[in-house]
């Protein structure tokens, strides 16, 4: 089983959370993928650690569905499918308007120039053909009145679910699914936002979920999951 050359010893002041964080987020963004057998010695060894932090990761990365074992059998990363998005982004649109309407009154222009900047990354991301800082700068811009709903158990929600979201677009799309359209989507957002009108605010979020999830399902998959055949290498 390949490691990704990137790794390195955990701080055992905070092993847990470090192990857990670290096999997350290869999951998350690709490194170790749909489907690909994953062993707890190896990557004990690697992280230079023991192998209880890792089986306790791998517990939890299987209770959050990421992760998929058959007793004494095998581990493996959880397949993914196209189908999630379909099911995952009414949820994320759903909630969003949620937050969006607990934190109308807690967002201040220095939020909205936050927002105005991330955009213009965004923008730049997008021409540059850099897909992984554009997909992290669209989910910064959401994150913002995400936060200021002050709802931790919305925010947490919603991080769940978008640890799947960024799994589609990895494990299809290279890092992103985002195009121009984004750009000007959330300049709606904003400019909405601004206005006060939350009416105005959801619909235009409602909008900019489901042009993505139209965009998702138009772009040719860079990876045919069904055929996929394991391969990981350092990222560079």
């Amino acid at each position: 089983m390949p490691i990704p050359a990137s790794s390195k010893p955990i701080n055992r002041f905070s092993m847990r959370e470090e192990v857990y964080n670290t096999l997350l987020g290869w999951i998350m963004e690709g490194e170790l993928r749909p489907g690909e057998k994953i062993l707890d010695k190896d990557l004990a060894e690697k992280m230079g650690v023991s192998r209880t932090p890792v089986r306790e990761a791998l517990r939890r990365l299987e209770d959050k569905e990421l992760v998929e074992s058959s007793a004494n059998r095998w581990t493996r990363v959880a397949e993914i499918s196209i189908d999630e998005a379909e099911k995952i982004y009414p949820i994320l649109w759903t909630m969003e308007e949620l937050a969006v309407a607990q934190a109308i009154e807690n967002l201040t222009e220095i939020d909205f120039k936050r927002m105005e900047a991330i955009n213009n990354t965004l923008d730049k991301a997008l021409n540059d053909g850099d897909p992984v800082t554009a997909s992290q700068a669209d989910a910064q811009f959401h994150d913002i009145y995400i936060e200021r709903s002050n709802n931790h158990f919305l925010i947490n929600i919603l991080q769940d679910l978008k640890i799947r979201h960024r799994r589609v677009e990895v494990t299809y799309f290279e890092g992103s699914a985002c195009a121009k359209d984004s750009v000007a989507e959330h300049r709606l957002i904003l400019k909405a936002l601004r206005s006060g009108d939350l009416a105005r605010i959801q619909s235009m979020i409602c909008s900019n979920w489901q042009n993505s999830l139209g965009r998702l399902k138009s772009i040719e998959p860079k990876t045919n999951i069904n055929n996929l055949t394991i391969s990981l290498h350092p990222k560079t």
